[in-house]
């Protein structure tokens, strides 16, 4: 197999370019120009090499959605509502990307989903989505586990309750909506889409707009395990013996047991997590080759969605899923991929665009290699007869493994402790997790046991305390609960005597915070399970991953390797643009379906990612709280002025303009050529005289800011109309290219087709100058920001660790930024201080008459009590200038309010003035450096 030095060839932002393909001639992977197929890969029956990545079975329903969603969102969204758009816009808005950016297969999947109901009907002549077999019509989302399946719920939640609210009449959106989740875990994780949750994913994603955040509010979202939905049918009532002679109950009295407050409400939308759970048995399947538990729990998760379509109807269903297979029941084929999967991003996908950590196996070693595949044997461990035959047995804890594992152990263990050694020098506050997959109960006992008694040599990895041994049995009965069982003593003493409920619940709160710090799994650093880990399970430590089990199709390698693939970190390298490589090193498990990143040695330690976070005991001492500020009301002077001389220029390009469209008539679907008709907006240029540029303009200022200045309307509108008159007749507009600024008509034109741009960029001039009294308007959800909201997250960028502020790390963009910190660290007259990365605070400001975000460096609490926003800059540019005046309107106005205190501003230009600027603003406060 040809060796692959970096998977990671795709913008995590932009549609993939590029894939890697396998050449099963050539038995290597190519690099290939194009975006790869939707599709997935199934075991080859022709060969049984290990490198033999299958057979690739395309999805056509999917590739032919991609292609019309593509040219639908390259139209601009033809077809949609108004909310609809307003959503679409603000998700792929460019001044959102410093607080959020989704990814494109987010993206894509929303865009798809909406597109099924919203788009153009001529859009899906000849698309034919499958039925699942049931009385609703269902639509997939495959999604790489690690891709952010979650948020796109939270988009298509927000975009079905947001349109039912603003349009009740119309029958294809709900406000009610139903996620079926397969167990507690997964449940408790899902709460972020409830909108009334404190730290839903709405807000935290900023999934809307502020202003729609009330409207939101109003639409209804129940989350339940699909055990909650389940029912007993009068045959299974007969079938019990005993005094118990309940009957099965009404369709009213279940639902009123099932979903509670929406017992009553019609027309739902229903969303299935891991809907792979959720299948109805096809009528060519063999139930006698697949588990009877599997059978019962698909059975009662459709069926109770049937009996409530029956009852109260269901407006939509959307499935998400990494691996939406059904099982077949038949050993000799694969499992079925569902049929009405509509948008895809697999696990190729995700690994190229690195939103999971780059998987690396060795297939080469030293020693005697595979006799059939010539690769290293740790390759797929279980594979080897003695290996297979030793673990397949009934066995005693206490007899020892094959020769094979116990090496395997010590070379994943070597390389385990070198990470582990790696992280703590880091400052890392949990360690790296290895994770064990075997096939039977029996193994995973031995394997324990090998660690607890020393019998693998590596004693940093054999700490009872910090190894967790999973009971499958015991974990499919916590996750099988409604709610979590409250444990005695916060369920940390092991001593105390529990109920099965206590002991399952212990369990499954120690899986559910493995990697977490100040959980009951912080320290865990050795897990050893049976067959599958619990889904939702999203430890982001893990580096390490032993399967010592047989792995014979696609679905089970992704299932097992999910679990150890989220990343740490989202951040691109700036000249790539590309996530770099986060790693988990592999053993055992033969990925023949996927391209995987190998050397000839054993790999390096991935690279540790350095964890952000609020620390609480330094609350009460350096929390630094502030306004959120969203907006700024001006009381203005009675006769406006603008002080030409101080207000920048307005640079408007003609290229960045559309000024003539072409339209064809369509023939038989396809555009004709020969038939063109054009549309000129040179007409509109010869309306829009100077005068009446001016007119609309000061219209616009009045209609849309609604300043608060005395006198009459018309005296005010004559005042913005000569205003607006002296601006453009200045050379304070710049017009690229200059021929065409030098053309009355051509300047006409352009400034016509730039309305808004003037509008800002006058009203700033107007603001600057005329401005009497400043008044703030607050966020009304919440009117303060604070260092104690930041959520934890990862980075690899440099850092250092802190002693006065309330976050434990500061991130350096810059050596300055580095010896700003250590100056603010150490500096007696700072009381605290923050780096302002992914805190909040952000100041709106104009330019180039485009509403934009500027984010401060640093917050400074001085022990004078003056609060500083503090910025370092080398070069200072005419944005930079803009900037800085919205800052000191934004210092003043909540000066002016006097309920945060004294605010005030500063700009180092060099690391040398640092101390000169602390020292000022020791001694004064409310002004600017």
């Amino acid at each position: 197999m040809k060796s692959i030095d970096r998977l990671i060839i795709n913008s995590p932002y932009e549609e993939p370019t590029q894939h890697w393909s396998h050449n099963r001639d050539a038995q290597s992977f190519e690099r290939t120009e194009g975006r790869r197929s939707a599709g997935y890969m199934v075991a080859s029956q022709e060969s049984k090499a290990a490198n033999d990545p299958g057979l690739f079975v395309a999805i056509p329903c999917v590739n032919q959605i991609r292609q019309r969603v593509k040219e639908w969102r390259s139209h601009g969204y033809p077809g949609v509502s108004a909310i609809t758009r307003r959503l679409l816009a603000y998700w792929q808005d460019p001044e959102e990307f410093s607080v959020r950016r989704f990814f494109y297969c987010q993206l894509e999947a929303a865009e798809t989903l909406i597109w099924l109901t919203e788009g153009p009907e001529q859009d899906r002549v000849g698309l034919d989505i499958p039925s699942d077999g049931g009385p609703f019509q269902r639509a997939c989302a495959k999604m790489a586990t690690g891709s952010g399946k979650t948020v796109v719920m939270a988009m298509v939640i927000a975009w079905h309750i947001l349109n039912k609210v603003t349009t009740p009449q119309r029958l294809h959106y709900s406000k009610h909506v139903l996620i079926v989740a397969p167990g507690l875990t997964v449940k408790n994780r899902l709460q972020v889409l409830n909108p009334t949750c404190a730290n839903n994913y709405y807000e935290a994603f900023r999934i809307v707009p502020s202003p729609l955040l009330d409207k939101l509010r109003q639409g209804k979202v129940l989350i339940r395990n699909w055990h909650a939905l389940g029912w007993e049918t009068e045959e299974k009532f007969a079938a019990k013996k005993g005094v118990d002679k309940r009957g099965a109950l009404s369709d009213e009295a279940y639902l009123r047991q099932a979903l509670g407050e929406l017992a009553r409400r019609r027309n739902l939308l229903v969303i299935n997590d891991e809907a792979h759970h959720a299948w109805r048995l096809a009528p060519d399947s063999s139930p006698k080759g697949i588990e009877k538990k599997k059978i019962e729990e698909a059975t009662k998760w459709v069926g109770s969605l049937d009996r409530i379509h029956r009852a109260r109807g269901i407006t939509a269903c959307y499935d998400f899923s990494a691996t939406p297979f059904t099982p077949s029941g038949k050993k000799s084929t694969n499992d079925a991929l569902f049929k009405w999967i509509v948008s895809d991003f697999g696990l190729n996908d995700a690994i190229e665009a690195g939103l999971v950590k780059t998987p690396r196996v060795v297939v080469r070693d030293d020693g005697v290699p595979d006799s059939k595949s010539f690769t290293s044997k740790f390759y797929h461990i279980f594979n080897e007869p003695d290996v297979k035959h030793d673990l397949a047995r009934k066995a005693e804890k206490t007899e020892p493994l094959p020769d094979l594992v116990i090496n395997a152990y010590y070379f994943l263990g070597v390389d385990w402790r070198e990470t582990a050694k790696s992280w703590k020098n880091l400052g890392m506050d949990t360690p790296p997790v290895l994770i064990t997959v075997a096939n039977r109960t029996e193994t995973a006992a031995r394997v324990k046991y090998a660690f607890d008694s020393g019998r693998i040599q590596i004693p940093e990895l054999c700490d009872p305390e910090k190894t967790l041994h999973i009971d499958s049995r015991v974990l499919a009965f916590a996750e099988s609960s409604d709610k979590p069982v409250d444990l005695p003593n916060d369920g940390k003493s092991v001593t105390t005597k529990r109920t099965k409920k206590e002991n399952a619940e212990l369990l499954r709160q120690q899986v559910d915070t493995v990697g977490k710090l100040g959980e009951l799994g912080e320290t865990i650093q050795n897990v050893i399970s049976v067959g599958m880990l619990s889904e939702g399970w999203d430890a982001k430590t893990v580096t390490h991953i032993m399967g010592l089990r047989a792995f014979a199709s696609q679905l089970l390698c992704e299932q097992v390797i999910g679990r150890g693939l989220r990343r740490t970190s989202y951040e691109t390298n700036p000249e790539t643009g590309l996530f770099e490589p986060e790693y988990v090193n592999i053993f055992g498990i033969p990925f023949t379906f996927l391209p995987h990143e190998h050397s000839d040695n054993i790999p390096p330690p991935p690279p540790p990612k350095v964890e952000v976070r609020v620390l609480p005991e330094r609350h009460n001492d350096y929390e630094i709280t502030w306004p959120k500020v969203v907006r700024i009301d001006r009381t203005l002077e009675p006769r406006l002025t603008v002080n030409w001389e101080m207000l920048p220029d307005l640079h408007l390009a003609a290229g960045q303009t559309a000024k003539l469209a072409e339209l064809a008539p369509v023939i038989e679907g396809k555009p004709d050529y020969e038939r063109i008709e054009r549309i000129s907006l040179e007409a509109l240029a010869q309306e829009y005289r100077f005068q009446r540029i001016a007119f609309e303009t000061a219209h616009q200022i009045i209609s849309s800011r609604k300043p608060d200045w005395e006198g009459s309307k018309g005296y005010h509108m004559a005042q913005l109309v000569k205003l607006v008159e002296d601006f453009v007749l200045t050379d304070k507009i710049s017009i690229e290219p200059v021929t065409l600024g030098h053309d009355a008509f051509g300047r006409r034109l352009i400034i016509t087709l730039n309305l808004n741009k003037l509008v800002r960029h006058i009203w700033h001039g107007i603001t600057a100058s005329s401005t009497v009294m400043l008044e703030v308007q607050f966020d009304a959800e919440e009117p303060i920001g604070s260092t104690a909201s930041m959520q934890t997250w990862y980075t690899g960028r440099s850092n250092g660790l802190t002693k006065r502020s309330h976050i434990n790390r500061c991130i350096f963009d810059s050596t300055w930024e580095a010896s700003a910190a250590y100056v603010l660290d150490h500096n007696t007259e700072v009381d605290a201080w923050v780096k302002n990365d992914h805190l909040g605070f952000s100041i709106y400001y104009v330019y180039g008459g485009v509403v934009r975000k500027y984010v401060p460096d640093f917050l400074i609490r001085m022990k004078s009590g003056t609060m500083l926003v503090l910025e370092t800059k080398g070069k200072y540019t005419e944005r930079d200038k803009a900037k800085r005046a919205y800052l000191d309107e934004w210092v003043q106005a909540v000066n002016a309010h006097g309920g945060f205190g004294e605010w005030s501003s500063a700009i180092s230009f060099s690391p040398s003035d640092i101390c000169g600027i602390l020292a000022r603003h020791s001694r004064t406060s409310g002004i600017a450096a």
